[in-house]
């Protein structure tokens, strides 16, 4: 197995602690009662620490889940197989059951990050159903915690997104019936460093974590940067968390303003009338949200794009400030909904299909004189 390398991983702090038995018994406390967990570890720092701590707190229970180790393959380096049977051999000697996979096919040339995340999540589903368990633990860290949430402040994200990454969460791609948990999202990668220092025990380093191709890895060096000038990963975290709480105090505000404002009961397929008086009284991040999400309801377009969705905001604001007197004083599509701004409603319904370019081609020529 590759030894650490300093340049790729947070060195812990003379002195720093690793993470305890009973400090991983609170990490893991509320999945005691489950009948199995399935254990995503790549043979990395986190995902090896993971497993290591998982099989310390299970040993020490009377009564607990099912433990499997999964290793996912990726088939992207020539290393990957025999880290996978070191892997094995850890799980072993800890006394947790193991299973590679491995991700087969063509391997597309770009977004292969995403993609190989993807087939990740597919394929621990896949053993996670076998193994009758619906809980997929993996190893995010406070550092991820961190990088995630300037990754989408860099992409424009809005309250949502910069609220970072939930604890739990429906597993990704899935249809709800999986839960992925992250256990350390509030524990330092380097804590975690030390805890295998200290066991004694040796983890591998992904190349792609230092390649500058990547979004994440150019963001990662910038942390010890920004961490000098006090925004490091705790007080990124702290961030999340606020604005979580605002989050949450905002989705309590549109539910309260939807019967409020609604004209009639929604449905998929609308439309969705809105008073434009009342919806025009509301705080500008409450209408919004409750726009995005009648767009979100009727639309067949996939989800909505906030900065779109933005625009099309202002312009009903605009539309309903204006004295002009018109019939409709807004009329626009977006993500598959029609949004209509009349005297007396905002409605909000499927938009009709779209003619492909050969067809409004003949439809021009047939209207023509």
């Amino acid at each position: 197995m590759l030894a650490h390398s300093p340049s790729q991983t947070p060195r812990p702090r003379a002195g720093q602690r690793g993470v305890s038995s009973a400090e991983a018994a609170a990490l893991f406390a509320d999945l005691a009662s489950l009948p199995a967990l399935v254990l995503g570890v790549s043979g990395g720092p986190d995902s090896t620490a993971l497993l290591l701590l998982a099989a310390r707190w299970r040993k020490r229970l009377r009564r607990g889940p099912r433990l499997l180790a999964v290793t996912v393959d990726h088939g992207l380096r020539p290393e990957a197989a025999a880290e996978a049977r070191v892997v094995k051999q850890l799980a072993a000697a800890l006394g947790i059951a193991h299973r590679t996979v491995r991700w087969r096919g063509e391997k597309p040339r770009t977004g292969i990050q995403a993609a190989a995340r993807s087939a990740r999540y597919r394929l621990l589903a896949a053993v996670a159903g076998k193994a009758g368990a619906r809980h997929i633990l993996t190893a995010h860290t406070l550092d991820d915690q961190a990088e995630t949430i300037l990754l989408r402040l860099a992409r424009g994200s809005g309250l949502a997104g910069l609220s970072g990454m939930a604890r739990s969460v429906p597993l990704p791609g899935g249809d709800g019936a999986l839960t992925l948990v992250r256990p350390f999202l509030a524990v330092a990668k380097s804590r975690l460093v030390a805890t295998l220092r200290a066991a004694g025990i040796p983890y591998v380093e992904d190349p792609a974590n230092a390649d500058p191709r990547f979004t994440r890895a150019r963001l990662r060096t910038l942390m010890p940067v920004l961490a000098a000038e006090g925004l490091d990963a705790g007080k990124l975290a702290v961030l999340a968390r606020r604005v979580a709480r605002a989050e949450a105090a905002h989705e309590a505000a549109v539910a309260a303003a939807l019967s409020y404002v609604s004209l009639t009961e929604w449905s998929n397929s609308g439309p969705i009338m809105l008073d434009p008086r009342r919806f025009a009284a509301l705080p500008g991040e409450v209408a919004l949200r409750l726009l995005g999400r009648a767009i979100g309801q009727v639309g067949d377009e996939g989800p909505v794009e906030l900065g779109k969705l933005e625009t099309l905001f202002d312009a009903i604001q605009e539309g309903w400030a204006s004295r002009a007197r018109k019939q409709d004083r807004l009329r626009r599509t977006l993500a598959g909904a029609l949004v209509i701004l009349g005297q007396d409603a905002l409605r909000i319904e499927r938009a009709p299909p779209r003619q492909s370019g050969q067809s409004r081609s003949r439809s021009a020529s047939r209207g023509s004189p």
